[in-house]
């Protein structure tokens, strides 16, 4: 089993893209991508719009490839949308589905919003997308819903994917943000060697001491119970997460790790250095309108230094 880890905020963008490859089989999980449309009052910085836009190339490349296709849910991050603004992953641009086996999240516990683009996934499709939560089939088995955050979460529910070759074992534990005791239950239940998952979104004021105590208790089991486990998303939109992380590592005999270093780079936190790539390499007023017209690129802003 091999795992490439496309997108995620240590790689320089919103989402918990991946793909899994194994003996005749390559299953791309969540196939999309944001950068943050306003983060302290600014857009994407050109730089992030670069680097989106390498995520997007893999992205596209690996759904050529594909013989599976896995939504966990149906945020604007995490699959390719009809209506996708310039840093997002539109539907136009991937390739057809008719040979791709797909396995997705329900229509339910699910916003209009999402209704909406589990309709769109659907057309481009050709095919109404399986409610595949709580099925198991060969390697893959898919959880019921879990709580996207907590369970007093107004964002809804999330499907967890698990995949097995051999004695390896992948969990896909898309956006649970370690703050269900249930759905940390579930994963360990899974036995797992390695994990992909979410962290808290320590960034968000609203995400208090209980929430911080609960992550952090959670993080901690699974640490203990799984060989690798790789936390992202939500947690790397700060440095403040990112130092989390390295204190969870510390105290871990097991593997803790974010996306880019299992991935053996360098973890780059663009949208937590916002602020700093506007100070270190100006934009023109109107960058992002012409942006989206067209009459502009990002190529002076592919290269940053720290």
């Amino acid at each position: 089993m091999e795992i490439e880890i496309l997108g995620t905020e240590s790689l320089g963008v919103r989402g918990l893209s991946c793909v899994v490859k194994m003996e005749g089989r390559n299953i791309v999980i969540d196939p999309g991508v944001a950068l943050g449309y306003l983060r302290r009052g600014k857009l994407p910085h050109p730089h992030q719009v670069a680097v989106g836009d390498q995520v997007r190339r893999r992205i596209i490349t690996a759904l050529e490839k594909a013989t599976d296709m896995v939504i966990s849910h149906y945020h604007g991050d995490h699959i390719p949308l009809a209506d996708a603004n310039p840093y997002q992953l539109s539907l136009n641009k991937i390739p057809p589905l008719d040979n791709v086996r797909l396995w997705c999240k329900g229509p339910h516990d699910v916003s209009e919003l999402a209704i909406q683009r589990w309709i769109a996934l659907s057309e481009f499709a050709g095919v109404l997308l399986p409610d595949s939560e709580g099925k198991s089939e060969g390697v893959m088995t898919f959880s019921n819903p879990v709580p996207h955050g907590s369970q007093k979460s107004r964002l809804g529910t999330v499907m967890m994917t698990r995949i097995q070759e051999d004695d390896e074992v992948f969990v896909h534990a898309s956006d649970i943000q370690l703050l269900d005791e249930k759905a940390i239950s579930i994963i360990i239940d899974w036995q797992p060697t390695v994990v992909l998952a979410s962290g808290p979104p320590l960034y968000l004021p609203k995400i208090g001491s209980v929430a911080r105590r609960t992550a952090w208790s959670n993080a901690k089991l699974l640490a203990q119970n799984v060989d690798t486990l790789i936390l992202d998303h939500h947690l790397l939109r700060s440095e403040q997460g990112y130092q989390w992380l390295e204190k969870l590592s510390e105290c871990s005999d097991n593997r803790v790790t974010c996306a880019a270093s299992f991935m053996g780079r360098k973890p780059r936190l663009l949208e937590a250095w916002r602020d700093q790539l506007y100070a270190k390499m100006p934009v023109p007023n109107g960058w992002h309108e012409a942006y989206a017209r067209g009459e502009t690129d990002f190529k002076d802003y592919v290269t940053f230094e720290e």
